[in-house]
């Protein structure tokens, strides 16, 4: 099943979050199908970039967003 996930992609004790479409089978900073935007839990509301398009694309064709992905879509519309 594809998940819509966070991948972490930032340096130790400095979080940065790329969200992405994966398998939900696959590890979380493995392989990944499109990234979709990224998150930085440092900064406020300006630190989060998502495309609603493309999320909504792939919730259409079957994928999950995990449930901070979730509130962070909530969150930007």
């Amino acid at each position: 099943m594809l998940s819509i996930r966070l991948r972490r992609v930032g340096s130790t004790k400095r979080p940065f979050y790329r969200v992405v479409v994966a398998d939900s089978r696959w590890w979380r900073d493995g392989r990944f199908l499109e990234t979709l935007g990224h998150y930085d839990p440092r900064q406020d509301a300006k630190g989060v970039k998502i495309d609603k398009d493309r999320a909504q694309h792939w919730i259409n064709r079957g994928a999950r967003p995990s449930e901070t992905v979730r509130s962070l879509l909530k969150a930007r519309t």
